[in-house]
């Protein structure tokens, strides 16, 4: 089963806690603290592979949780890291975070990885809090929590030749000419649901890839027949080989047919437009008259375009068009993307916290340091409380929440935590 598309959660390991003890041992008078720290969260990362040619794995487990570090121990021993949760993908897949759309990462090449969430921090143990005012702290840190997303994959198939053109042109009865693909093949439009690709062998090591795209329609653009879903897999390819059906069997017109086609493809990306496109007329076994196929082979020839008579039943004209095709993806020179030597720097919050009011009355404080103090603080020890709190009164939180309105008995919620506001 085929499928390009998949949403997916992932969660980076938490950090693990730190040890609050004390050393114990004879002979050895006013031990101190021996509490280590709590070991990194493993991350998550996504690999290329090449073994890998659909997302259907992602159809039946959509959520990845790496392992958390391990936690700090007596005798300053520290906790253990934890190996990285590594998740293969295929080559062409597109990683984008769900709620903004931006993208993470392009995974092309073979064993290209790319790290989506970090895992959190080891707790410090008590051992790392000792000072000369305070010789003796009781009190550990927890792991920071590690980076979370809910995700969405697509999957751009890698080909160096596209097939384009409409439905029951004749697309996958080439691939299963030239190549060993066995696409279906029947007298009904849409017999191609998803892109399928073929190893197209010209002589020796001389090969290159070939895809059949499912046929594309009036309005594809839009999203009419199979529209972006497929359109997005015309991007990868190369070179396309626009196919159309010369004989009029369906009531056709190919000069239509083309243009209608070049409209989509342009209204979809203009990069999409500019690619070289060879075209090849089919079924002509299926034409009788003298001029159909003289004129509409000038046609296109006049438009600058090279055009290839065949007949993918028999194969007649197809080793003509392979070589043809091989020789521009030999040539091929990919376009310079376009750059910009403009620096731009992201402004910093002026602000480490913001406070908003919520529907439900409650006071919301969200900054990552905030958040992040409130997440590794062992709130049911009374050293770890006081410590809180005096960062609290530093980053003068109180006065902040007072000037939006806070009260006492108000809530106030940070991260996960719920505290009841006293002046």
């Amino acid at each position: 089963m085929f499928i390009d598309r998949a949403r997916v959660f992932v969660k980076a390991g938490d950090g693990g806690d730190g040890m609050s003890s004390f050393r114990r041992e004879k002979y050895v008078p006013n031990g101190g603290p021996s509490g280590g720290d709590g070991g990194k969260g493993a991350d998550v990362i996504f690999k290329a592979d090449k073994n890998i040619n659909t997302l259907v794995d992602f159809r039946y487990k959509r959520q990845f949780k790496a392992p958390a570090g391990g936690n700090g121990e007596s005798s300053n021993k520290h906790g253990r890291g934890s190996e990285p949760l590594i998740i293969p993908v295929p080559l062409g897949t597109v990683i984008k975070e769900e709620e903004t759309g931006k993208i993470f990462c392009d995974l092309v090449n073979d064993g290209d990885t790319f790290v989506i969430a970090k895992g959190g921090r080891g707790g410090r143990g008590n051992a790392r809090f000792q000072t000369s005012a305070n010789r003796a702290p009781t009190f550990a840190e927890k792991g920071e929590p590690g980076e979370e997303f809910w995700l969405q994959l697509e999957l751009k198939v890698l080909a160096d030749v596209g097939l384009l053109g409409y439905p029951s042109v004749g697309k996958s009865s080439i691939l299963r000419k030239v190549s060993k693909a066995q696409p279906e093949v029947a007298a009904y439009h849409f017999t191609t649901l998803t892109p399928v690709l073929g190893v197209v062998t010209i002589s020796g090591d001389r090969s290159f890839v070939l895809a059949d795209i499912p046929g594309l329609i009036e309005g594809a653009s839009e999203g009419v027949g199979l529209g972006h879903n497929f359109l997005r897999h015309v991007e990868r390819t190369n070179i396309l080989i626009h196919v159309l059906d010369v004989s009029g069997m369906e009531g056709r017109d190919p000069k239509i047919d083309f243009d209608a086609i070049n409209e989509e493809l342009r209204k979809y990306s203009e990069k999409l437009a500019n690619k070289k496109q060879i075209v090849a007329l089919n079924k002509i076994d299926m034409v009788f008259d003298d001029t159909t196929i003289p004129d509409t082979k000038k046609y296109f020839e006049d438009k600058g375009y090279e055009v290839f008579l065949i007949n993918a039943l028999s194969g007649e004209g197809l080793p003509e068009l392979m070589e043809r095709a091989y020789y521009y993806v030999e040539n091929f020179e990919p376009e310079p993307e376009a750059t910009d030597d403009t620096v731009v720097y992201e402004a910093k919050p002026d602000v480490e916290f913001v406070i908003t009011r919520g529907d439900d009355a409650a006071f919301y404080i969200t900054g990552k340091r905030i958040e992040r103090l409130v997440a590794m603080t062992n709130l049911s020890d009374d050293q770890s409380l006081r410590r809180f709190q005096r960062i609290w009164r530093f980053m003068e939180l109180d006065a902040k929440l007072k000037e939006k309105g806070c009260k006492d008995g108000d809530e106030v919620v940070i991260g996960d935590q719920r505290f009841t506001f006293q002046e």
